[in-house]
């Protein structure tokens, strides 16, 4: 059973762990994320043993939008949307280049975004600047908003939770695909479409993606 911890030691000590291959439950800004080193393979598929079945990319957490070069296609649409609303609650889908095959499950997008909460950011920063962020729940369950409930839920999956209080918007991210070119909403979140601007229209086709911190 994990333990909870919170503080400057909880930051430093799952960094270590996800530096090392573990899995961590931390706080965010929509809820609380279930993280990994994405570049390590093991620690990616016991992500995916912990949610269940499921089939959709895990989505990343990143400190710094230059982290991104080389890793993703950026455009002129991502970059606005980036400069405007990172760090917050914005997932953008972007097409993959150099993220490994077991975080977008063999496709060819990723979805990434810089969370606006302190403990988040310097966890990533310390576990290397990348941190896999989707939602700290099991497929089809909701999201855990607190270290207690990450405890009762995932405790027994899981090497450390670190509290960071009661997730403050409490809903995931608003999603974004801007890997065309031309922005699409996939999942509605606190950011209302009218809010992210005029250039970003709806498309009925848009398929609904991971459920990220």
């Amino acid at each position: 059973m994990a333990r909870i911890a919170s503080g400057e030691w909880a930051i430093e000590e799952g960094a270590k762990i996800i530096r090392n291959g573990g899995v961590v439950i931390y706080p965010t800004d929509t809820v609380y994320g279930l993280g990994c080193d994405p570049f390590r393979p093991e620690a990616v598929e016991r992500i995916f043993r912990i949610k269940g079945e499921r089939a959709k990319p895990v989505p990343i957490l990143i400190d710094n939008p230059e982290r991104l070069r080389g890793l993703v296609e950026l455009n002129e649409a991502a970059e606005g949307l980036m400069r405007r609303f990172w760090p917050g609650p914005l997932t953008l889908v972007l097409r993959n280049v150099g993220f490994p095959p077991e975080v977008t499950r063999g496709g060819s997008t990723v979805g990434v975004r810089i969370p606006n909460n302190s403990i988040a950011l310097s966890l990533i920063s310390k576990s290397g600047g990348f941190l896999v962020g989707t939602s700290a729940n099991r497929t089809g369950c909701p999201p855990c908003l607190t270290a207690e409930e990450a405890l009762e839920r995932l405790g027994d999956e899981v090497d450390l939770i670190i509290d960071g209080g009661r997730a403050e918007l409490a809903i995931g991210s608003t999603v974004v695909d801007v890997s065309s070119g031309e922005p699409r909403l996939l999942r509605p979140g606190p950011l209302d479409w009218g809010s992210i601007g005029a250039a970003i229209r709806p498309s009925r086709s848009a398929d609904r993606v991971d459920e990220p911190a």
